[in-house]
């Protein structure tokens, strides 16, 4: 008797190709969907990368100034060249009932276009009340702020999460162009938003809800996800 195989993790990608009405380029911050998805592998779970309307996923310019030969081998497979950066899923295709977890992975370019999308809030919502994992790394936490549960109380209320810091926003210069600070909104969600130093790896883990602070932690979020999945 062939053993029942084990469900998907579904990646969550960002659109936006610019920093709002700015000439400034942002997109995907690769390794955040790059570490997070080979560890996913590694332990034997099926990738799919879904974003707000499918198709074309941009990459932040500044994220391949911090690649490493993994996340490189990793970019140029031709999986991930065609599933997630040329024909990534649009929502409407995705069975959320097929999906052990959700990840949103960041890159700026998600302040434009994860907090308001419906279906992806209603893909989340449907993974977290089958006992699926809802996990986010960095900025990408702006697709957690608005999903609500069958309650009608937003998911992460009362929950420790973290994300992407006010003050690293303020380090990486970019204050003055994002629409909202991750932090503030979080909190205003009624979240304890945890933090630990710039730029350090930092993962928090509150039920099924796992967050990761910065870019530097997809892998803590990867890693704590694996561990979960496997009791």
């Amino acid at each position: 008797m062939q053993s029942k195989p084990l469900k998907k993790i579904l990646i969550v990608l960002t659109n936006t190709t610019r920093y709002g009405n700015t000439t400034d380029p942002t997109g995907l911050w690769l390794g955040e969907a790059t570490e997070f998805a080979l560890i996913l592998q590694q332990a034997g779970y099926q990738i799919d990368y879904v974003s707000p309307k499918g198709g074309f996923v941009p990459l932040d310019p500044r994220s391949m100034k911090y690649t490493d030969s993994e996340i490189m081998a990793f970019y140029e497979t031709a999986d991930f060249q065609q599933r997630a950066l040329t024909h990534s899923l649009a929502p409407t295709q995705v069975d959320p009932a097929d999906y052990a977890a959700i990840y949103y992975a960041g890159g700026h370019g998600v302040m434009w276009d994860f907090p308001d999308n419906q279906p992806l809030q209603s893909l989340a919502a449907s993974i977290y009340a089958n006992g699926g994992y809802v996990t986010a790394v960095c900025h990408g936490i702006a697709g957690l702020l608005n999903i609500q549960t069958a309650s009608g109380e937003y998911l992460i209320a009362n929950r420790n999460v973290t994300g992407f810091t006010k003050s690293e926003e303020i380090l990486a210069g970019k204050q003055s162009v994002v629409p909202f600070f991750n932090q503030t909104v979080a909190e205003q969600r009624g979240a304890t938003f945890m933090k630990r130093r710039a730029y350090k790896e930092y993962a928090v883990q509150d039920g099924h809800l796992i967050t990761g602070q910065n870019p530097f932690s997809a892998k803590a979020v990867a890693r704590l996800l694996v561990q979960n999945l496997a009791k």
